[in-house]
């Protein structure tokens, strides 16, 4: 018998804030017992658990999510997520479209927004 993943999970300094935020970016709901204050809170179509801990980041991730925007372009999704409260860290984005743009969550979690599949369809890679 082997394991399954069942969650990632994430330690932050407010779960529910922070969970809250990687619902309006993926748009997907969070678990239907969450609330404010909760020391969890999951958002079940992606597999992120949330968790609260005491002690706040302090380092580079080890680990990071890759978004793939599914309809709209990686500039436009970039655009959204800055909106939602992201920060720009390192913009890997090349004059030729090709890149990817490194942002952190509001915790200071770093991820990628990548090129949609139709942007890589049209360049072929």
């Amino acid at each position: 018998m082997t394991s399954a993943i069942r969650h990632t999970t994430i330690d932050c300094t407010d779960a529910y804030s922070l969970a809250l935020f990687w619902s309006r970016v993926l748009d997907l709901p969070l678990a239907a017992h969450d609330r404010p204050g909760d020391e969890e809170a999951l958002i079940e179509g992606a597999g992120l658990l949330f968790i609260t801990v005491p002690e706040p980041k302090t380092v580079k991730n080890r680990v990071h999510l890759d978004l793939q925007p599914q309809d709209r372009s990686r500039d436009e999704e970039v655009e959204r997520i800055l909106a939602l409260g992201a920060t720009l860290v390192d913009d890997r984005r090349k004059p030729d479209g090709t890149g990817w743009a490194v942002l952190r969550d509001p915790e200071g979690n770093e991820f990628c927004v990548e090129r949609s599949a139709a942007e890589l369809a049209a360049t072929g890679g």
